[in-house]
């Protein structure tokens, strides 16, 4: 396989991770939600956003210790304050889908509100993917390095190697 082939495999791999936790979180988000909206008199966007804190702690955890547990940890204060930005950035996201659907379409049910509540979730998890892989959860410049050169070593230890003429 070639170069490329090692960063789609690692990139795969890593969305598949993203995937687990975010769909973990998914869950975690929705019941909190629904528990929130059963067991309270809260407007309904009120109880998305409270949902939506609950699920950034429990995906800060898994992001951190099981998506990009190799990342660089060095600067924990600067990434936990970037996850956060980015978080609310991404709670505005999907909070401003449901307040669009609930009161400026009128749709109230609570089917519809899990509907859109799903669906903000859905757009605001691609910009946080993009996010936190490009500015919270960084690469390790020397990891990249090592990867690339363990994948350009590969490639040429797979070439054939030129027969050498006997006179």
């Amino acid at each position: 396989m070639g170069r490329g082939s090692s960063g789609v495999r690692r990139l795969v791999h890593e969305v598949a991770k993203f995937g687990a936790v975010g769909g973990a979180g998914v869950l975690v988000n929705l019941l909190v939600f629904n528990l929130v909206r059963q067991l309270t008199d809260l407007q309904v966007v009120r109880a998305s956003v409270i949902a939506t804190v609950v699920a950034i702690g429990f995906n800060y955890v898994g992001f951190r210790y099981f998506t990009y547990r190799d990342r660089d940890k060095s600067g924990r204060t600067k990434e936990l304050t970037l996850f956060l930005l980015f978080s609310a950035a991404g709670l505005v996201i999907e909070n401003g889908v449901l307040y669009a659907a609930t009161y400026g379409f009128d749709w109230r049910s609570p089917l519809q509100n899990n509907i859109f509540k799903f669906i903000g979730i859905g757009i605001a998890t691609l910009f946080r993917f993009w996010s936190y892989r490009t500015w919270v959860f960084r690469t390790l410049p020397a990891m990249e390095t090592m990867t690339s050169a363990e994948s350009f070593l590969e490639t040429e230890a797979k070439k054939p190697r030129p027969k050498q003429r006997v006179n």
